[in-house]
């Protein structure tokens, strides 16, 4: 039985996510770390929904991988 969480909240939740990394990442030359600190993602079952609607990119947990990739110098 499907509850409103699953229905209304997780839904929008999922899409303003994915607005949030669509500012941020607007086309091929754009680069941007986006940092999610709610463990839920990795600890909640509704996580993966959230981690499946991102579009392909490493993923890490390791901050200074993080830093190194935005002390690399722009392609532009």
């Amino acid at each position: 039985m499907a509850t409103p969480f699953d229905e209304v909240q997780l839904p929008d939740a999922v899409i303003t996510l994915k607005q949030g990394v669509g500012r941020l990442i607007r086309d091929a030359d754009d680069r941007g770390v986006l940092v999610i600190c709610d463990n839920r993602l990795v600890m909640r079952p509704y996580g993966a929904t959230f981690l499946a609607s991102l579009p392909p990119a490493p993923r890490t947990r390791d901050i200074a991988r993080a830093v190194r990739f935005l002390a690399i110098p722009s392609s532009r």
